[in-house]
């Protein structure tokens, strides 16, 4: 055990480190960094296995922080450890920097996860957890020793994603999660006090956790938790740690600054900092310096690592030797690779929902990708993911052989969990539910788009044809929100997620292929509840690997185009036939996804929408939603959902609402009287 005046001396390092960075920057959160340095300090100095020479080593512990505006007591940390130099960060929350306000996943500098809003962390950690018993499961112990780390705050513990996590993690019996919460008293506008009141020991403890309760600022009693935490065969953990905000900081006048919520959300300043660095035995004028003491902690431990990494590594070496078969079959999971898909497999039938069709390509994934999950919120037997249910079984508590999780009715923490399934590496996983519960899976789905992670969503009911349901659970502004974020780009300057909606069975197949081959985006997937008539005979239906493409009509100059994605296709061909004995010359698009349209090249968007033809376009959704493919103006008209919808049968809906054949007819001819 190393001298706990030294670690001690290490805590502090971390406080000056953190303090100097929001100074600095004259931006940030320095209590919360500061109180919560001691069991950084422990965890990084003692606890968590990692290879300092490979980062991304898959046999590492997972370290996923919740609370991002605590991203300087992070990095200070990673700085100990040497993934971070002291003039990175001088450079926080500096345009350019790799230390932005809130940590961005960074896999080499030791970031597992970007830190979004409050308790989506924390989620994607127990994703990580369920994704080590899933590939424990299959590759043995050897393979997957590691522990999965996190860390929450109060604000997340409050918010209502970790009342899934607490249930999943409780249920599951995830034991290789440690969860260390500070619990500070301290939010940024009151104390804790002031809004809640419950007794979180026992809401962990009844949903089957591992709770224990120390003080977060004495490194003795953190070790002890640590080491109870390690050894627990059967629940998560849970460790409370009583922390003070703002550990060891000082006011301009030299009495305590500590517990303060004012220390929360912004730079101590002027002579409050100057004091609070002295007090931490640093100096204010050249605060940003690691201690000697400090660097040989960190240094003994990165000798430490050494041996323990290559006993691991030995023990990897033997088990490859004994496992050829399944050590290809790892490297292959870890790849990152799209995997090989038999999709002669896929054998659809005519006139089916897209959710059905989705169904009989989930089948044969969950025989073709043996490290596939499927997951769904309660809705596996309407979403359609029991077509990959019934190839296997779903997770339970100490068997994790299956490979579907039944997340209950929990959409975010199902996403966030997938998310951090993938994060973890080694599986794909794709999720679904009902497109209008969507809503609830948003801030997730920002979240993997921003950190380029390749879940797959699957959303099923599409439309007002949920029908019955009637508007409260009839989607109509949901898919222009997803495609307003299909025209966002990530830093690399790729589209940020792939949005597909398509338009008959053997259209679902196609876009589940591109979905499984999409290894840079998450994927979604637009699915109806009804059958959908099949789009015209001879299509070419691998050219919906373009986004759109030509279906009906294709005459070389037509006199309008009808444009449309999902159920709406099969509209606009019975409305074409209507037109055509009228002389016109028509065109019909389908449009499954206007993003991958748009990354075509010029010639084939003007080929397949020529800029100075007229445009009819018909949605489910809101009339924006088909405006970038129609265009606006006397050229083009959207025909799309002027309400939220109502409740009647489905096809009593289509004759109201006017989507039908004969109201395309009407429509476009008076559009083209115009």
């Amino acid at each position: 055990m190393n001298d706990i005046k030294v670690m001690n001396h290490a805590a502090d390092n971390i406080r000056i480190l953190a303090a100097a960075m929001v100074e600095k920057a004259n931006s940030g959160h320095p209590g919360g960094a500061m109180g919560g340095a001691d069991f950084i300090n422990v965890l990084f100095s003692e606890y968590l296995v990692y290879d300092p020479a490979d980062p991304t080593w898959t046999g590492r512990d997972r370290f996923f922080l919740d609370p991002g505006h605590m991203s300087p007591m992070l990095y200070a940390g990673l700085a100990l450890r040497g993934f971070f130099s002291l003039d990175d960060l001088k450079e926080f929350r500096q345009w350019g920097s790799v230390t932005p306000g809130h940590p961005e996943l960074d896999l080499v500098r030791g970031i597992e996860n970007s830190s979004g809003p409050l308790g989506q962390g924390h989620a994607m950690a127990a994703g990580a957890a369920v994704a080590e018993k899933f590939l424990e499961a299959r590759l043995g112990k050897t393979m997957m020793q590691h522990k999965i780390y996190a860390y929450i705050s109060d604000g997340g513990v409050q918010e209502e994603i970790s009342q899934g996590v607490g249930r999943i993690a409780g249920n599951l019996g995830l034991n290789n999660l440690i969860m260390f919460y500070d619990s500070n008293g301290i939010q940024l506008s009151t104390e804790c006090g002031v809004v809640m009141h419950e007794d979180t020991e026992m809401k962990y403890k009844a949903w089957g956790w591992n709770v224990l309760k120390i003080n977060g600022n004495d490194v003795a009693d953190i070790r002890k938790a640590l080491d109870t935490a390690q050894q627990e065969q059967d629940r998560p953990t849970l460790i409370i740690g009583k922390t003070i905000m703002g550990k060891g900081a000082l006011k301009e006048d030299g009495t305590s600054y500590e517990h303060n919520i004012k220390t929360h959300g912004a730079p101590l300043g002027g002579n409050a900092y100057a004091n609070t660095i002295k007090n931490l035995g640093g100096d204010p004028e050249n605060a940003f310096l690691v201690f000697d003491d400090v660097k040989d902690l960190y240094a003994k431990r990165t000798e430490e690592l050494k041996r323990i990494v290559a006993i691991r590594k030995a023990a990897e070496t033997e088990w490859r030797k004994a496992n050829p078969e399944k050590a290809a079959q790892m490297d292959e999971w870890f790849s990152g690779k799209a995997p090989r898909v038999d999709w002669s497999k896929v054998t659809q039938k005519e006139g089916i929902a897209t959710r059905a069709a989705s169904a009989t390509c989930l089948s044969v994934l969950a025989e073709e990708v043996p490290n596939m999950i499927c997951a769904s919120a309660d809705l596996s037997n309407s979403d359609k993911t029991d077509g990959f249910l019934k190839k296997t079984k779903s997770f339970v508590r100490g068997d994790f052989s299956g490979a579907f999780f039944q997340a209950g009715v929990a959409e975010l923490t199902m996403a966030d969990m997938c998310i951090g399934m993938m994060l973890h590496g080694g599986v794909i996983a794709a999720m679904g539910t009902f497109f209008v519960f969507s809503d609830y899976m948003k801030p997730a789905v920002r979240m993997a788009a921003l950190m380029q992670v390749p879940v797959k969503f699957i959303w099923t009911h599409d439309a007002f044809r949920v029908g019955e349901d009637g508007p409260t659970h009839e989607p109509v502004e949901q898919e222009a929100q997803i495609r307003l974020m299909e025209k966002l780009k990530n830093h690399a300057g790729k589209d940020s997620i792939r949005v597909f909606r398509p338009a008959d069975a053997d259209e679902t197949t196609v876009c589940w292929k591109l979905a499984m081959e999409n290894t840079e985006t998450p994927t979604a997937l637009i699915l109806s509840r009804q059958g959908i008539a099949k789009l015209p005979e001879g299509n070419d239906y691998e050219q919906a690997d373009k986004g759109a493409y030509i279906v009906a009509g294709a005459d070389e100059r037509p006199d309008v185009i009808l444009v449309a994605s999902g159920s709406e296709v099969s509209t606009l061909v019975s409305g074409c036939e209507a037109l055509r004995k009228d002389g016109i010359k028509v065109r019909v698009v389908s449009a499954p996804s206007e993003g991958l349209f748009r990354t075509q090249s010029k010639a084939y968007q003007e080929a397949v929408l020529p800029y100075d033809v007229k445009k009819f376009g018909m949605t489910a959704g809101l009339p924006v939603t088909l405006e970038g493919l129609v265009g606006i103006g006397p050229n083009s008209k959207v025909f799309g959902m002027p309400s939220f919808g109502f409740s009647a049968p489905y096809k009593v809906l289509d004759e109201k609402l006017g989507y039908t054949g004969e109201n395309v007819y009407r429509q476009v001819k008076a559009f083209l009287a115009e």
